[in-house]
């Protein structure tokens, strides 16, 4: 398979939405709808924002299933997107309508919270996606405080291993706060749920 080829199950699922198929997107909501909520609860800190976002992604999908271009990615990372751009533009109305019942709060305070969740809900989008041996190892080196030794000795791997699996982790993760917010889907601008 070339590496620009969408795996065949989002191919199929892509198909199937576009003929209408409610069964292809009740199996979509069953493999994601965790992924939506959680990422749009880290962005927004509300669950029933969050139920609300999750509604609207789902529904945009099923009414764009062509919106989802397969040389761009897999399925999943699609729908992180939505969900991040979604929740987003709820966030952006959200801390709108509150500065303008506080006599209006700085913009610029509006924009930093807005990066800080969206960044936060890319790290933990990358967290979950990353090959597990090193999700397993940046588990052991930050949440339980092991250094790259115990860490290796609980991974049953060499130190070098171990950090090597730290440092690749660990460039993973950074990319959260280098990446440009996409421009299209939900909360885009472009007609997507609001």
């Amino acid at each position: 398979m070339a590496s620009d080829a969408p795996p065949r199950w989002d191919r199929r699922m892509q198909q199937r939405l576009a003929r209408g198929e409610a069964a292809a997107l009740g199996e979509l909501y069953d493999r994601f709808a965790s992924l939506v909520h959680s990422l749009a609860h880290r962005v927004l800190g509300d669950e029933d924002a969050a139920d609300r976002v999750t509604r609207e992604v789902f529904g945009y999908i099923w009414e764009n299933p062509d919106a989802y271009d397969p040389k761009q990615g897999s399925l999943r990372s699609w729908v992180a997107t939505l969900t991040q751009r979604q929740a987003v533009h709820r966030l952006r109305l959200t801390e709108a309508a509150l500065a303008a019942d506080a006599d209006g709060a700085a913009p610029a305070e509006v924009e930093r919270k807005i990066r800080d969740a969206s960044t936060a809900a890319r790290a933990d989008y990358i967290v979950t996606s990353m090959p597990a041996p090193l999700r397993d190892a940046l588990e052991l080196a930050y949440f339980q405080r092991r250094d790259y030794r115990q860490t290796a000795a609980d991974l049953g791997v060499t130190a070098d291993e171990a950090r090597r699996r730290l440092r690749l982790g660990l460039q993973l993760l950074s990319t959260a706060h280098h990446q440009k917010p996409p421009s299209d889907g939900p909360g885009a601008g472009n007609g997507g749920p609001r």
